[in-house]
């Protein structure tokens, strides 16, 4: 019998090009070593209908990070194609990738979220006191985020802001209070809560240059933490994923202030995967080695696209099978 062949798509025209770009070159490295897919990689831009048709594979991965590529645009390409793909539809991809939305959906399902506003450019004065973070609405990976302790930093990112909303490299910004806090994220796989990822930046601020490019940010799994609050959270980010539509894959990303609780940051539908992205890192903990995560992945798309018109409610795909 032939092998199940997977296309893996990289690349996409988001800021997060080159992210995408390493993360699906492990995928494909992952599928390939686990030896059951013939894998086929291809490095794209903005793809047509009938380019991704006219590509080969029973199965897509697109790892692709950024709004075209994971925020509804490929995904309903996705969905037009036809075939299983590894991911959320075009849908949910468009509500997480608007921030402001998944706060709003946290906060009906009663998770605690700082409060926000959209940034107008002609503000001169900001929208809330500081201290205060402002970050695209609908960007990943830390693009445009800035952290502003005093008025010269509000200038100097409102500035930013209004430079990137005109040039159409960001399509909208946010301003939210800085909450001050423990990071902790939750990977969500084929329906589970991985292990709870404790993130400690040297610099204090998980930014780009944080996430991707230094070695110095520290990654605690199952970090110690106040009896039952790591239920808690993993119960919540497997919560809100369901709701919006995205939980054979996502990262959910919670600030734990002291006196507060955990608040929610945001929810991502299509996470890293380098060497430095924290879902492999979580999934690992249970077994999950890169191969395997890989693999479950894809036989969780088979199984949703042969279930399409039943609810996720069966057993969990996190051995596959022959």
């Amino acid at each position: 019998m032939s092998k199940t062949s997977v296309l893996v798509l990289g690349g996409g025209p988001d800021a997060e090009h080159k992210v995408s770009l390493d993360s699906s070159a492990a995928v494909a490295e992952a599928l390939a070593q686990s030896g059951r897919y013939a894998v086929h990689r291809e490095v794209i831009g903005e793809l047509s209908s009938a380019e991704l048709s006219a590509l080969p594979g029973d199965v897509v991965f697109a790892v692709l990070h950024g709004p075209w590529g994971e925020g509804g645009p490929m995904q309903r390409l996705l969905e037009a194609d036809g075939r299983p793909f590894v991911g959320c539809g075009a849908q949910a991809a468009r509500l997480a990738m608007d921030k402001l939305q998944t706060k709003q959906v946290a906060l009906s399902l009663g998770i605690a979220s700082a409060p926000a506003a959209v940034f107008h450019p002609k503000d001169d004065t900001p929208p809330i006191e500081l201290p205060l973070v402002v970050k695209p609405v609908h960007e990943g990976s830390s693009v445009g985020l800035a952290i502003c302790l005093t008025h010269q930093q509000w200038i100097d990112a409102a500035t930013m802001a209004r430079r990137m909303l005109a040039d159409g490299s960001v399509a909208a910004f946010m301003v939210e209070p800085l909450t001050q806090g423990r990071e902790l994220t939750v990977g969500i796989v084929a329906g589970e809560a991985m292990p709870i990822v404790e993130i400690e930046p040297a610099t204090g601020v998980y930014d780009y240059e944080a996430k991707y490019a230094r070695n110095d940010t520290r990654y605690t799994i199952d970090p110690p933490l106040p009896e039952g609050l790591a239920h808690a959270v993993q119960r919540d980010a497997l919560r809100l994923a369901r709701t919006i539509g995205c939980d054979m894959l996502a990262r959910v990303d919670f600030l734990l202030d002291a006196q507060r609780g955990p608040r929610l940051l945001e929810a991502n539908t299509m996470p890293g995967f380098t060497s430095h992205s924290l879902l492999p890192m979580s999934a690992a903990r249970v077994g999950l080695a890169m191969p395997t995560l890989c693999e479950v992945l894809v036989v969780d798309a088979l199984r949703r696209k042969r279930d399409a018109h039943q609810p996720h409610h069966g057993a969990s795909t996190l051995v596959p099978s022959d």
